[in-house]
């Protein structure tokens, strides 16, 4: 069961932050957890839902094209009056049980758009408001524990995260010099909507009860969306200052 820990009410004051995917699941999480920090925030994703962080400012897009990543940080940007923090968490995936041969090209180029460009879309679109940030800017990027264990029935979004996860590395060294830090995170198996759809999906072509998986997990658990907004909240903070490229790893020793 996940405990809860103790938030810092002012850690983020005067702080404006971009949560794309914060709809929901882990970006749902991460937004609130900077709004409990007393940042202003402003979450994003194609619509909003009725887990979407009341607090937040809602902007919608869809960053499958440069043009609405672009459009969608520009009125982010607008909104807050500038850009210090931007947690990419937006990502999708379908399984597909038949392994690699029966996923579709097109399905293919849809993991590369969601789960990988639109890190770089959006990651450059905010570049030039973050390198203005007096606040010591940094960008946190949200990739899977099956981008270093790929399995096959989600071997597209295994891959496509990969490349999200090399990006994150090689960028570190390209915004050092701008004082910009850009780590991420890598989540195990997490109770959220979309993380427990794929693996019930598993659970059932295994003829096995949800809960056996969670047995795989050393520390007996799926992770909790807000065990992984902690992790966001502290690689964002002045509390890692001196911490960029890094990949860490949150998934309950699995």
């Amino acid at each position: 069961m996940y405990q809860p820990t103790i938030s810092l009410p002012d850690e983020f004051t005067g702080r404006r932050a971009l949560v794309t995917g914060g709809s929901r699941g882990m970006g749902a999480a991460i937004a609130q957890r900077l709004l409990d920090g007393g940042a202003a925030v402003v979450t994003s994703a194609r619509s909003a839902s009725d887990t979407t962080p009341k607090s937040s400012r809602f902007v919608a897009g869809d960053l499958r094209t440069e043009a609405g990543a672009r459009e969608m940080v520009e009125q982010a940007v607008r909104t807050l009056g500038g850009l210090d923090i931007l947690v990419h968490a937006a990502g999708a995936s379908r399984v597909f049980m038949g392994g690699p041969a029966t996923i579709p090209d097109d399905e293919w180029q849809d993991s590369l758009d969601i789960n990988f460009l639109s890190a770089v879309r959006t990651v450059g679109a905010a570049l030039p408001a973050l390198r203005e940030s007096g606040a010591g800017a940094a960008i946190v990027t949200i990739t899977t524990g099956v981008a270093k264990a790929p399995q096959a029935p989600v071997l597209h979004y295994a891959a496509a995260k990969a490349a999200l996860a090399t990006y994150s590395r090689g960028m570190a060294k390209v915004l050092a010099p701008a004082g910009i830090r850009i780590n991420n995170l890598t989540p195990g198996p997490v109770d959220t909507p979309g993380g427990i759809e794929v693996l019930q999906t598993i659970a059932d072509a295994m003829g096995a009860p949800l809960a056996d998986l969670a047995k795989n997990v050393p520390l007996g658990r799926f992770g909790d969306a807000r065990d992984i907004a902690e992790a966001a909240a502290f690689l964002v903070s002045a509390r890692s200052q001196w911490i960029t490229g890094a990949d860490i790893d949150i998934n309950g020793g699995q």
